[in-house]
């Protein structure tokens, strides 16, 4: 008798999750379990009934934004999502506890609400870890695939009218094939339909990676974005890291790439690789570098870079 093919327990997940269920999954949200920590809080590695793997992130009552917020943002903006290039969320939960603490010497009992979201498991782990923290250097090919693939998850969320405010290698996760896709929305922002831009007092995101305007000015649009971007395609193409120390800028990194990357010091660099890759390398170089200008309006919207980008031949085979 043929056998027909029964859904994973992943699949018919309800999205809304219960907090026992995930506390037995990541067997009590162990240490050994842990996958990465981030400012939002601690991601760990819950195994399904049916052997299937999925990303829990526990989030940090002491994050830089309230919890709550990030909580909201990553449902309400994740959800919306179903795109290639962008982490899947598979499940939620927002679940109050009665637990007790001490409060000003006493103990009361309060309610502790519980915060925690799922994600699809992704093997092959960040591309910071990649780039920069593993022996093997990833092939051109490879990395060229994930600029695109970057690329390709931004220009969907933008066109959703979500800016994602946190772009970085550790928030560029990569599946077995090394598809990246894009993750943590928790200080992601969505505009109403006519917004371009809005302003903030609450500057928050990952040094070196923040548009000069938002630094300084407060202010968002999907620029910011942009440039965060441009930093991403320096660092994959360069291999070279952006350490901005305690500079909340990336203006070191910037100037060593512009002065540096020439022609012919992409040539001495990438001697095996043939004039089309060349050619890549190069555009990449570019479109990073325009990326990154301090004047947002000359950054190339993420319609223009993926044209160019796709009007490279593919020495992909």
């Amino acid at each position: 008798m043929a056998t027909t093919n029964k859904p994973t327990v992943l699949s018919t997940l309800p999205k809304e999750l219960p907090l026992d269920f995930l506390r037995t999954i990541t067997d009590q949200f162990s240490e050994n379990r842990v996958l990465g920590t981030g400012a939002f809080g601690t991601v760990y590695e819950g195994t399904m009934p049916d052997g299937q793997t999925i990303a829990v992130k526990k989030l940090a009552d002491n994050s830089p934004i309230a919890r709550d917020k990030v909580f909201n943002n990553e449902v309400q903006n994740i959800m919306a999502l179903h795109h290639e290039n962008i982490v899947k969320l598979v499940g939620f939960c927002h679940e109050g506890q009665k637990k007790v603490v001490l409060n000003n010497g006493r103990y009361i009992v309060a309610d502790i609400v519980e915060s925690l979201l799922c994600y699809e498991y992704l093997s092959q782990g960040s591309l910071k870890k990649n780039l920069f923290d593993v022996p093997h250097r990833l092939p051109w090919d490879t990395r060229f695939k994930i600029i695109k693939g970057i690329c390709q998850g931004l220009a969907f969320v933008h066109r959703i009218n979500i800016v994602h405010m946190d772009l970085k290698p550790e928030n560029i996760l990569l599946d077995d094939e090394m598809v990246p896709k894009i993750a943590d929305f928790g200080l992601s922002r969505l505009f109403g339909q006519e917004q371009t831009r809005m302003n903030t007092q609450n500057v928050v995101g990952s040094y070196g990676y923040i548009a000069p305007e938002y630094l300084y000015k407060g202010e968002i649009s999907n620029k910011s974005d942009i440039y965060s971007l441009g930093l991403l395609i320096l660092e994959t193409t360069t291999m070279q890291k952006n350490c901005p120390g305690n500079e909340p800028s990336a203006v070191q990194f910037i100037k060593n790439v512009r002065e540096n990357w020439t022609q012919q010091y992409i040539l001495s660099q990438c001697p095996h690789l043939d004039a089309d890759r060349l050619q890549q390398v190069k555009t990449c170089i570019e479109i990073g570098l325009e990326c990154v200008e301090i004047d947002r309006q000359k950054r190339p919207s993420i319609e223009k870079i993926l044209d160019r980008l796709n009007g490279l031949c593919s020495s992909t085979g």
